[in-house]
């Protein structure tokens, strides 16, 4: 089958001049969409402030508020486009950590724990001034186990470490990504 160039159409030269700034302008001029990987929704926030967590737990770990703080800020700062101010932002993060602790979680044979169970608890009031609806107090808990052969002090870093990790993102989600 052979194809006859004669038989179809060509659009002229002029014409197709005349209409491709009308095609620019409608495809540069479109709608935009924006994704955010991260599932943070801001719309509407300006600014976000944190105050500092204070350590109110029975036993008390030195560096553990400023840990939990900074490790806040840095979550808010790299996954939305908010600006940290130090006074009171559209959304502002307040709290304490009300426990830390570790405790046996199972028992061997002879009677001895054969694994302990290390958690934090972290309460934190949350006020979104933008949307009310979106501001709550809650309590956040998170804990690691690990072998009772093993000095809470040779773990508890690395376990800490991994906790906070974890209740941090747990308090941003609760906060900006609202599914």
């Amino acid at each position: 089958m052979e194809l006859n160039p004669e038989k179809y159409s060509k659009i002229p030269l002029s014409r197709f001049f005349l209409l491709l700034p009308a095609l620019l302008i409608t495809l540069f001029s479109g709608c935009t969409v924006s994704y955010k990987f991260t599932g943070a929704s801001t719309q509407g926030l300006n600014t976000v402030s944190i105050q500092y967590f204070q350590n109110r737990a029975s036993l008390v770990q030195p560096g553990l508020s400023q840990v939990l703080t900074d490790a806040l800020i840095d979550k808010c700062k790299s996954q939305t486009n908010l600006k940290t101010v130090n006074g009171i932002g559209d959304a502002n993060f307040e709290g304490e950590i009300s426990d830390y602790n570790t405790r046996p979680l199972t028992v061997a044979a002879d009677a001895q724990a054969a694994m302990n169970r290390f958690s934090i608890s972290v309460k934190v009031k949350f006020v979104n001034s933008v949307d009310p609806d979106l501001s709550f107090e809650q309590t956040f808990s998170r804990y690691e186990d690990y072998n009772s052969n093993l000095d809470l002090s040779q773990v508890e870093k690395d376990l800490t470490d991994k906790i906070v990790e974890m209740i941090v993102e747990d308090i941003f989600n609760q906060a900006f990504v609202n599914w």
